[in-house]
This record gives C-alpha cells, sequence and structure tokens, in this order.
C-alpha cells in the first residue's frame, strides 16, 4: 500500500495579504521538498544522537541541566550566564507557545514517514509553527554567550543540535525552525535591553593590596569562634574541616544566644589569626574584631548568601585554609556608618523591607519585573523621608549605601568588582516629584533607571546624611536598628586584612 503524503498546511491567516500568501505557499512547497529529503536520508550517527537530544531539550531541562552543572562546578561565571539564557528561555517560550502558535497556526509534518527510531518519543500535538524547542535553544544560546563567550559556545553547539533534531525527528518543517531561531535571538536581545550584561567576570584577588602573613600549615595561631549550630549544621561541619585541615587551630563553639562580639574580644589577645565562620552578620562582627585588633581574618563561608565572601573570591572555606598555610592575605576597604563597621551594605529607611519584597517576588516574575513591582509597593505603604544629603535636600524612602562600587547599576546590586577603591556606592530614588512612583516601575522594566532624573547614584569617599523627617531605621549588612537623624558614612580603606589564594 502507497503511503500518502500529508502537505503542509499553508500558514495563511485571513488577515495576510494574497501576494503574501503566495510566497508562504512557497515556503510550504519548500519545506515539504527538505523534510522529503531528510526522510528518506539514512545517518547511522545522526539516528543515534538527534533523536536523544532533542528528548533531552523537552520542557527546557537540557537548559535548566546545564545551569546546575555550572552551579555544581562552582564556575561563577558560566552560572550567571545559565540564569540569563533560562530568562531568555522564559520570553522565547511565552512569545512561541502563547502568541506566535495561536497567531500562525500550522499542521505538524507526517512523521510516519519516518523511521520509527528516528521519531521524537513525544510528539507535540500544538501547532507547528514556529518551534518553541529551537526558540529555546536559540535563546538560551545567546543569552548565554553574552554573559560568557565559552559557555555561549558550548550552549550553541548543542542548540544547534537541538534544531536540525526537530525536523530531522519529524516534529517540525524547516521554516519552523528557522523562524523559533529567530525568535530566540530576539528575546534574548530584549531581555538583554531590559537587564544588561554586568561584563566579563573580573580577577578580582589580583587587584587587592597584598599584605602576606607568615605561613601556618598547621594553623598554629589560629583562634576560630565558631557556633556549630550556625547555617542548619554548617557550622559544625566548618568545626571539624578545621580540626583536620589546621589541627594546631584553637577552635572555640559558641552557644546558642551568646555574643558573637563579646567573645571575639575575648579571644582575640591570644591570637594571631582571628577566624569566623557564617554568613555576612558573622563577617561583619569577625571584621569589626579584627580592625580594632590588627589580626588578619580568616572568613569560612558558612551562610546563605555570603555575598562578602564570594566578593573577595572565598566561597569554599577550603581556599581560605590553603591561604593560611600559604601565608597569602589581601587588604581590602571597610565602611563606617556613625562609628560602626560594615562589610557590605547600609540602607536608611524601607530599603530591607524593599529587598525582602524582591527576593519573594523574583523566582516567580524575574528580577527586573520583582524589583518594579517591589518598588511601587514600598512607596506605597511607606512615607518618604525628607533627607539632606550632603546639605541637598531630597525626599526618598530607599537609600543604599554599598562598602565599594557594586554591579549592576539601579536597584538590584549584587556583586563589586573589587573592595579596595576607597569609596562607597550611594544610590537613592527621590520620590519627591509628580507620578514619581510610576516613573521609576517604567524605569526599571525598560531597564534605563539609571538615566531617570529620580535615580541618584555616586561614589564618594564619605557622605553625610541628615533625616529631618520620616523614619531613623538603619539597616547595616542585615541587621537593623533605630539610629540617630545625624548619619556619617565614611571608608577605612585596606583595613581589612583577609586571607585569600591569588588569582588562579
Amino acid at each position: 500500500m502507497t503511503r500518502t503524503r500529508r502537505i503542509a498546511k499553508p500558514v495563511e491567516p485571513t488577515f495576510v495579504p494574497w501576494s503574501a500568501r503566495r510566497r508562504l505557499r512557497g515556503v510550504d512547497r519548500w519545506d515539504e521538498d527538505l523534510f522529503r529529503r531528510l526522510a528518506d536520508s539514512r545517518v547511522p550517527a545522526l539516528d543515534a544522537t538527534l533523536p536523544r537530544l532533542t528528548n533531552a531539550a523537552d520542557h527546557s531541562l537540557l537548559w535548566v541541566g546545564l545551569t546546575l552543572a555550572a552551579k555544581l562546578m562552582g564556575r561563577r561565571q558560566w552560572t550567571r550566564a545559565g540564569l540569563r539564557g533560562l530568562g531568555s528561555v522564559a520570553v522565547a517560550s511565552l512569545l512561541a507557545n502563547q502568541v506566535a502558535k495561536r497567531v500562525l497556526p500550522r499542521r505538524r509534518p507526517d512523521a510516519g514517514t519516518l523511521p520509527v527510531g528516528r521519531r521524537a518519543h513525544r510528539l507535540p500535538i500544538s501547532p507547528s509553527f514556529p518551534s518553541g524547542h529551537s526558540a529555546s535553544a536559540a535563546a538560551f544560546a545567546v543569552g548565554a554567550g553574552l554573559e560568557s563567550r565559552s559557555a555561549g559556545a558550548v550552549a550553541a553547539t548543542l542548540a544547534a543540535g537541538v534544531c536540525v533534531s526537530r525536523v530531522y525527528s519529524g516534529a517540525h518543517y524547516p521554516s519552523d525552525v528557522l523562524a523559533g531561531a529567530a525568535l530566540g535571538v530576539a528575546s534574548a536581545a530584549a531581555l538583554a535591553r531590559v537587564v544588561p550584561v554586568v561584563g566579563p567576570e573580573v580577577q578580582r584577588q589580583e587587584q587587592h593590596g597584598r599584605a602576606d602573613e607568615s605561613p601556618r600549615p598547621t594553623g598554629h595561631g589560629v583562634v576560630a569562634v565558631i557556633n556549630p549550630k550556625s547555617g542548619s549544621g554548617r557550622g559544625a561541619e566548618l568545626i571539624e574541616l578545621l580540626r583536620r585541615e589546621l589541627p594546631d587551630a584553637e577552635v572555640v563553639e559558641l552557644e546558642d544566644g551568646s555574643d558573637l562580639i563579646a567573645q571575639l574580644r575575648r579571644v582575640a589577645p591570644r591570637a594571631r589569626v582571628l577566624a569566623v565562620g557564617g554568613g555576612d552578620g558573622t563577617m561583619t562582627a569577625g571584621a569589626t574584631v579584627a580592625v580594632e585588633s590588627g589580626l588578619p581574618l580568616l572568613a569560612l563561608t558558612g551562610g546563605t548568601f555570603n555575598h562578602f565572601t564570594t566578593d573577595v573570591g572565598i566561597e569554599d572555606p577550603m581556599r581560605a585554609i590553603e591561604a593560611v598555610r600559604s601565608g597569602h592575605t589581601i587588604a581590602v576597604d571597610v565602611g563606617t556608618v556613625n562609628g560602626q563597621l560594615f562589610v557590605n551594605t547600609s540602607s536608611i529607611g524601607s530599603y530591607p523591607a524593599f529587598v525582602a519584597t524582591r527576593e519573594g517576588l523574583e523566582h516567580r516574575l524575574g528580577k527586573p519585573l520583582a524589583a518594579a513591582v517591589s518598588v511601587v509597593r514600598t512607596l506605597a505603604r511607606e512615607v518618604p523621608m525628607t533627607l539632606l544629603v550632603d546639605g541637598r535636600r531630597h525626599s526618598s524612602a530607599l537609600v543604599f549605601v554599598g562598602n565599594g562600587g557594586y554591579q549592576p547599576t539601579g536597584f538590584a546590586p549584587s556583586w563589586r568588582p573589587r573592595l579596595d577603591d576607597g569609596l562607597l556606592d550611594l544610590r537613592l530614588l527621590d520620590v519627591g516629584r509628580r507620578w514619581a512612583a510610576l516613573r521609576i516601575a517604567m524605569s526599571l522594566l525598560t531597564g534605563r533607571l539609571e538615566r531617570s532624573p529620580l535615580y541618584i547614584e555616586q561614589r564618594v569617599a564619605s557622605t553625610e546624611i541628615v533625616i529631618v523627617e520620616g523614619s531613623t531605621l538603619l539597616a547595616r549588612d542585615g541587621e537593623v536598628s533605630e539610629d540617630e537623624s545625624r548619619i556619617r558614612y565614611g571608608v577605612m580603606p585596606g583595613a581589612l586584612r583577609v586571607f585569600c589564594p591569588p588569582a588562579d
């Protein structure tokens, strides 16, 4: 019995002009001819690989897996590239599956003309045009490539294979794949406009001043204060690691509810190296006593976010221990606010509430939209403060001060290229003008906040902020307290020595 080939249904919505329909019919004939040639071809190597590749790309599992692999390998730049790629995939998938397929529906090719082993295990029943898999593949490859060329090269190779596999396995016509890939590229480019690319990773360690100490291969002179119950058990793991890798170090186990800074001050006189393990709040306490005592700090990562250790370049506690053994340290700045130290950030007013709202929405909305929604909610709920910033009057509910210049610009700062620039990063939103909340939200959504006259970003060595009217809520590395109406910020350049191995 002769099998009847099913010709592609032309993509001809009623609103398409007659001249354009003729061109679309020509595309359909080209599609059918090329699909027939592929159906009749026999390439054992492709038969063995392409169906598996197209199956792996179902539901974007391939791209999620690549991002998780980069995270597990500790490849920071590749992880960031994967996250941007996944964001691009979300945009491309929405446009392809929820918009384009509804506007330009098209029948799938007849996969029955292909050998059974070549067919995808799950042939979709949705319209064929455009290819959602191809859109996601191209979006991920381009998005990842914007952050990292090496990650983009790997992703592009796999994306090309996915695009070819959609035709080879009988799921799409060639023009479906080409249109999907073009949509994916456009989606990644559009996302880059809204969320600007941070840029290539900076070799942070080489930018800091060297201040090497005596090598301590067994940990002699190291005194560590660690809460074994901190970090959901990570504190106990750090204690075990120290006792195994630095057997001559003294480990003081901190009890729940004990004052960490008081305990650090008690042990500092007998220490040659002061060590702490935990998150950013613990690092601030360790830095405070280390600067007071003139001791180098052994910072052991054990918290949730670990912004300080990540920016320094010691995300893995073992890297810090290796630096103690070799005696390699770097000198970094610490910020001061009314005489108290901070290693990451400080803020005034509603910024802590803004951050909590944004982080709660990011997994559903993505960072740009979550930031815009959080700004509107914060400004709607809070009464703006009247401030004098170095004598200039502003009305604001959100004031951010970073120890060192943060990237990217805007109100989602996430990392620092260096911690020894001797500057503070001052950012605030001036909401004393008409329709300020709406204008700020639109600037966030379009990725143009830094160009808004309502957004102020400065790099300063010191600043004085006087709260004329409003809340005196002050946050310092996550710790929130009521403070005075006159707040003075400054920098202590190179005041903290931190053990960190040299750059690779």
